[in-house]
């Protein structure tokens, strides 16, 4: 059927139905395959350059995190035989906290809970951070309840060794 109307035609009209098909069949290609594929290789291409620049990113803090942890290890050597426990009592005692000191006891894996009542705030943030900076101890648990007294806290914290 399609032959017969295709035999029909003249010639001049049949030139110009196959050139019109032939366009066609190539705007179909190229709007459905070739386009398609062109913005999705500029959308990888910056995906690509997204991820390099994140590489560069995670190289360098991977870098600092090795120099900090080399530097933790040569601060935590620093402890002159003292253990954890001895270690988070003696601290806060010599950093002011030792009328706030109520009690300082192991618990599981080798952790160590200390309790304030009546602490200055900034003082145990401030202990604290000098146990990160100079022992390598963090804290992995920290409470602390507001009470009477301008930046007065009744405090909780376990302590342990960073890893």
């Amino acid at each position: 059927m399609i032959a017969a109307w295709w035999r029909a035609r003249a010639s001049r009209e049949r030139q110009v139905l196959a050139v019109g098909g032939l366009v066609a069949v190539i705007a179909l290609v190229w709007a459905l395959v070739w386009h398609p594929l062109g913005r999705q290789h500029a959308e990888l291409a910056l995906a690509v350059e997204a991820g390099r620049a994140q590489l560069v990113q995670v190289r360098g803090a991977a870098a600092e995190l090795g120099s900090l942890r080399a530097a933790g290890t040569r601060t935590r050597a620093d402890r002159e035989g003292k253990s954890l426990l001895a270690l988070a009592d003696a601290t806060a005692r010599s950093d002011g906290l030792e009328s706030a000191l109520r009690r300082v006891e192991p618990v599981a894996s080798g952790s160590v809970r200390v309790s304030f009542e009546y602490a200055a705030f900034d003082d145990v943030v401030a202990w604290l951070e000098r146990l990160a900076r100079d022992y390598g101890i963090q804290a992995s648990d920290f409470s602390a309840d507001r009470v009477e007294g301008v930046g007065l806290v009744n405090a909780r914290v376990t302590l342990q060794d960073a890893p």
